[in-house]
Order: structure tokens, then sequence, then C-alpha cells
């Protein structure tokens, strides 16, 4: 047998991306969704996303995905998992590689995203979402919780200035729990992966709080000399 005989008996499927954004905004953790503007399910809830091109991978058609969507097209994305259940899209048979993004809700394209039907939700708003796309979302907090304790990716969602205070947030926002904030202000000063600025946050008090800024180019020398990230 040849190899476009092969290849044209071969079954032929439709491949699909996912995207579960996250965001953080007024100390808390918020995930992008939008009504679905198609049948089957037009008009329920779900996750961004489409169909991969002829011409793309599935890396290219994620970013695609996220810019088409948000604005932005230098986001931090990482490839989940790979949802192949035969039925887990009633309207075709259709495998979607998920992925899951950070992004800082204040640089995107808010009328572009209102344009998509695209709503910005915390955790314990996310009301209930087409196929398996609730299971992504499970996923994706589980991934971004086992990032987040070795690398620094939490800083993806901060802007660039930040406080200790909102840094302890967001990561009580993706752990979903309180930290004590002594011991968190003692860690994350020690990994010295940040630059204490001068300026300081005086909007809840007269003293304000110091801001920081992560240094990556100190980071990655630091993790060469064998420093590990852990919070």
């Amino acid at each position: 047998m040849n190899a476009a005989s092969f290849y044209a008996k071969a079954p032929k499927h439709l491949v699909a991306v996912d995207c579960i954004i996250f965001g953080f905004d007024e100390g808390k953790l918020k995930l992008l969704i939008m009504q679905r503007k198609v049948a089957p399910m037009a008009g329920e809830w779900s996750l961004v996303g489409g169909f991969v091109q002829e011409d793309e991978s599935t890396n290219e058609a994620a970013a695609r995905v996220l810019e088409h969507t948000t604005g932005l097209d230098d986001i931090y994305m990482n490839q989940l998992h790979c949802y192949g259940d035969v039925n887990r899209d009633t309207g075709a048979r259709v495998i979607s590689v998920a992925y899951y993004a950070l992004i800082r809700i204040k640089n995107h394209d808010k009328p572009l995203a209102r344009e998509h039907g695209a709503h910005w939700l915390e955790l314990h708003e996310i009301p209930e979402l087409i196929f398996d796309h609730g299971k992504m979302i499970e996923d994706a907090l589980a991934a971004l919780r086992n990032n987040a304790q070795f690398h620094p990716i939490g800083f993806e969602l901060l802007p660039e200035k930040f406080t200790l205070s909102q840094l302890r947030s967001l990561y009580e926002e993706i752990y979903q729990k309180t930290l004590d904030k002594r011991n968190f202000r003692k860690k994350i000063l020690s990994l010295d992966v940040m630059e204490k600025l001068e300026e300081k946050d005086k909007t809840s008090s007269k003293k304000g709080a110091h801001l920081y800024r992560f240094d990556p180019e100190r980071y990655e020398a630091l993790k060469r000399k064998g420093l590990v990230f852990e919070i």
C-alpha cells in the first residue's frame, strides 16, 4: 500500500484548541469565558477556542485564538492536555488540545473581548460549561497550582509593579487558602528575584507600601546557579 492510499483510508477527525485564560483583578483570580455563537449549544457558556487550520500547529492555533479574543500577541501559555473522548463534542468527532494562558487583565483589549461575547468571571461564578470544558478548567487549575509552586509564572498575572500584599493575594487565590503574611514575606524576599522600588502604593494607606518588580534576568542567573523557586 502506498502512502497516498494509506492516508486516504485513514479516518478523518477535526482538531480544535480550547484556551483556559486566567487573569487576576481586584484581588481575585478570574477566567475569561464566552457564550457560544454556533450550534450545537449556541448561547451556552464555553471556553475560548477554535479549529486548527491546515497550515498551523496547535501552538500557533492557540496563539491565534488568544490574540483574536484579547488583542495580545505575547501571552504566557502552556499546553495542558489532549481531550479525545469519542462523544465529547455533540456536533462532530472533535479532538481538542487545551492550553492555559496567563494574562494581565488591564492590558487586554476589552472592547474586542466584549465583541466576542467574552466575560471575566471569578472562579466561584463560573456557570456550567459545554462539553468537557468544566473538566479542562479543573485540570488547568491543578496545573497552574503545581507550576506556580515551583516556577515564577504568577508574575505573569500581576502588573509590572506590585506590592507584596498583591503578590500574596495572588498566591492565596491560586492555592485557594490563606497564607501567613510574615512567612510569605520572608520566603519570597529570600528568593531574591525581585527589585524593590522607591515608589510606593498609597491607595490603602498614607504611609504606603513599597512596590516591587520581578527581575527575570536575575531569576535566570540564580537558577543557573542552583536556585530552587518554591512558594
